[in-house]
């Protein structure tokens, strides 16, 4: 027989959608938080939903982006056990969801534009939060998002997971970082419904198209925010820079369109998508 260590060295095949995933996910990565202080000046955060009670999965509150008034909306994780505890591991409840649509409101009422950086792995499954209307309260922010009448960015900055992250999603501009994903399930859960085994996580990541290369060439994204090499966790700073960058041309090319405008193409955007007989008539 021939001698064992000349036998060549297998390797797993590269897999880059559950790379991606697994970047998305790692522990050193720049949550919200740590943007909104690198990108916007005089923060102010508050709280609740006045209905119930304040949900720490989602920071909202008022600030500056390069001199001008603004609205940011985050889904935030924690960085410690204590922390992650506290913010729900990133999984907002309905007091979270109905906190963030008071802050839209809020800047709609004062012409505001709205930022959002989604950054979960779905909302929060819990009989607590399912006996208190979380399927409603992301239904209503689907809606409401829809007929806002002022400019709506959003960027995924890590988990995109479902309805959790599409609850402050519906934006005239969808932005992904370059090592986020964006998925109407976590690969673990498809794995698991598709392939009777969790197991296959990274097979599901491959087939189910999530990742920020993936979703722009679907259309279903406006565009890519370039990271460090080796993810956001190398340089917080740097990938600020480049969400930032992003922010002011998004921001910029929205400021002359007028309410009415607004609506229609955010309303338009969303309605193409999916859809065979439009992107025909697109094409």
């Amino acid at each position: 027989m021939p001698d064992e260590q000349s036998q060549p060295t297998q390797t797993a095949p590269s897999n880059p959608a559950w790379e991606r995933v697994q970047l998305a996910r790692h522990p050193k990565r720049p949550h919200a938080l740590d943007y909104i202080q690198r990108i916007f000046t005089g923060f102010v955060e508050l709280h609740g939903d006045r209905a119930f009670a304040d949900d720490a999965a989602i920071v909202a509150g008022l600030a500056k982006f390069d001199d001008r008034p603004v609205a940011v909306i985050a889904q935030q994780k924690g960085r410690d056990t204590k922390q992650k505890l506290h913010r729900n591991f990133g999984m907002p409840k309905p007091e979270g969801y109905r906190k963030a649509m008071r802050i839209m409101r809020l800047a709609e009422k004062f012409s505001r534009p709205i930022i959002t950086l989604l950054d979960t792995p779905g909302a929060y499954p819990g009989i607590d939060a399912e006996e208190r209307g979380q399927a409603e309260a992301i239904a209503v922010n689907l809606r409401e998002m829809s007929r806002l009448e002022v400019p709506v960015v959003a960027v995924v900055i890590g988990e995109g997971g479902s309805g959790g992250a599409l609850g402050l999603g519906v934006a005239n501009r969808v932005y992904m970082l370059e090592n986020a994903y964006y998925s109407v399930i976590t690969p673990e859960s498809c794995a698991a419904i598709i392939y009777r085994d969790s197991g296959e996580a990274a097979r599901a990541a491959s087939a189910l198209r999530l990742t920020a290369q993936d979703l722009l060439g679907l259309g279903l994204i406006d565009g890519v925010i370039p990271e460090p090499a080796g993810g956001a966790q190398l340089d917080y700073d740097a990938t600020a820079a480049a969400i930032q960058q992003t922010l002011r041309g998004a921001l910029d090319a929205l400021r002359p369109m007028n309410a009415g405008s607004l609506v229609e193409e955010r309303y338009q955007k969303f309605r193409s998508m999916g859809s065979l007989f439009l992107a025909q008539e697109a094409g």
